[in-house]
């Protein structure tokens, strides 16, 4: 992403395996004080500035965290400096982490700010253009005093889990606002702070043909704040059955029938509707205070794929390679939650349709990686990458003009699930201990049994999109 200057409000994401582990060590069970650091990546966006955890360094109590000299406990300087060095050494910043007592509020004490305003101004010199701060937690609450490059402090205004449930963590509880009356009826399933949350919300959905646009809608009605749509495509008539909004209009039928000459098609296909513009006025009927930004665009593309970094969760609904690969980068990069989503109607070689299934794939940092199971396949990738006649030479297709199987309905199962599965988690209704899975649903399976087939993904410890190798990593020292 292009450099922009860092501003608030401030937001620290972090893996759920990783939030996880600092727990475990902060909160062990003794009642005592312990300490680690932090090494986060920092993205800046026109919503704000995220820290993006991408190194745990445990600190061992008697050895890195020792009794203080002015205070209870304090990070050795041998400590200090090695960690400081190689947050540098990797561009991240740094923040140094303790924990106090109690549950759902927390805050620095007075000897605890004396000693930032004694050692951040020299760590901030030697890191250079990263910030420094201290972060202290309690059990569901966290507090932040950062200190950025050039000058100037800032206050943490929250840390985020992205695993299931999505946990956010602030310095003490906030009160909801009062939700619109229009959404009264689904409040009461998730309460006030909930629909808060929704409205909250800036969602991003790649693709918006069968699929795409019934989250678009789902996701509209819900009262999502903001969202994101990608899609190159303009509506063609065979989309209509299954495009949501979408009108004959759109796809200027009478210029695109078969009966008129060529060129008259051509030009109602290049006069076309962007789906995109399809989709915007679907949410807009749908919520008119909704904020929607139509990107006519494909994913692939640095600039729209950058513009993903700001949103809180995607929706994968488009099924080429190449918009798997930046939805899966986007996920662990920037940790970013997500669904990948899909419908397909299987043909044999008779025409006789074989098998009728829709899917599921949540993905977050640590889980569900599209690398990892096989969902990328670098041999499509490379014919993506092809021309139209590249892909003809080297008999990548045989009929550009046939596609797919596709049926709406095959399309709202998998939507319908997935928008549950981001409700469910956004609001806090998931229990703490959700395992989630991938879903597989097979109408024509004889057996209720077989008509839902849940996985759970592989990981691989090579990866270098999802591994501590490549976007996160647990260092004990």
């Amino acid at each position: 992403m292009a450099a922009q200057p860092m501003t608030g409000p401030w937001t620290l994401r972090m893996s759920a395996d990783m939030a996880a582990t600092l727990r475990k060590h902060l909160f062990p069970g003794d009642g005592d004080e312990h300490g680690a650091v932090i090494g986060a990546s920092v993205v800046t966006t026109p919503r704000g500035t995220r820290l993006l955890a991408r190194r745990l360094y445990l600190a061992q109590d008697g050895v890195d965290y020792v009794p203080g000299q002015r205070g209870y406990r304090m990070l050795t300087a041998t400590f200090v400096r090695d960690r400081v060095r190689e947050c540098r050494s990797q561009g991240l910043a740094y923040l140094a982490v303790h924990c106090h007592g109690g549950t759902t509020r927390v805050g620095f004490s007075a000897t605890d700010l004396a000693s930032h305003e004694r050692g951040y101004p020299a760590l901030r010199d030697i890191l250079g253009s990263a910030p420094v701060g201290g972060l202290v937690f309690a059990t569901d609450a966290v507090a932040g005093d950062l200190w950025l490059p050039g000058g100037g402090r800032a206050e943490l205004d929250q840390a985020v889990i992205t695993g299931w449930p999505i946990n956010t963590l602030r310095p003490k509880p906030v009160l909801p606002p009062t939700s619109d009356p229009a959404y009264d009826r689904q409040s009461r399933v998730f309460g006030d702070r909930g629909q808060a949350t929704l409205a909250e919300q800036e969602v991003g959905v790649i693709g918006a043909g069968g699929a795409g646009s019934l989250i678009i809608e789902y996701l509209a009605r819900l009262g999502i704040g903001e969202l994101l749509i990608v899609d190159p495509d303009r509506v063609e008539r065979t989309n209509l059955p299954r495009l949501v909004g979408a009108h004959t209009r759109d796809a200027h039928t009478w210029m695109t029938h078969p009966a008129r000459p060529r060129f008259v098609q051509a030009l109602g296909q290049r006069l076309a509707t962007p789906k995109v513009k399809v989709a915007r006025r679907v949410a807009r009927q749908a919520n008119p205070g909704i904020r929607v930004h139509a990107l006519q665009a494909d994913v692939t593309k640095d600039e729209i794929a950058t513009s993903l970094v700001d949103c809180d969760y995607l929706f994968l609904a488009a099924d080429s390679m190449q918009a798997r690969l930046v939805f899966n980068a986007l996920v662990n990069q920037y940790l970013i939650p997500g669904v990948q989503v899909g419908a397909k109607v299987q043909v044999g070689p008779e025409g006789a349709v074989t098998d009728v299934f829709s899917v599921v794939r949540p993905v977050a940092p640590g889980f569900g990686c599209l690398w990892c199971n096989e969902l990328i396949s670098p041999a499509k990738l490379q014919e993506e990458a092809l021309t139209p006649e590249q892909r003809w030479q080297q008999r990548y297709v045989q009929d550009e003009s046939i596609h797919a199987p596709s049926v709406i309905s095959l399309n709202a199962v998998a939507a319908a699930h997935a928008v549950d599965d981001y409700l469910h988690t956004v609001t806090g209704l998931l229990p703490t201990t959700y395992e989630p899975r991938w879903r597989r649903f097979h109408p024509m399976s004889p057996a209720a049994p077989q008509r839902v087939r849940c996985d759970v993904p592989r990981t691989s410890a090579e990866c270098t999109e999802c591994s501590g190798t490549g976007v996160m990593s647990l260092v004990v020292v």
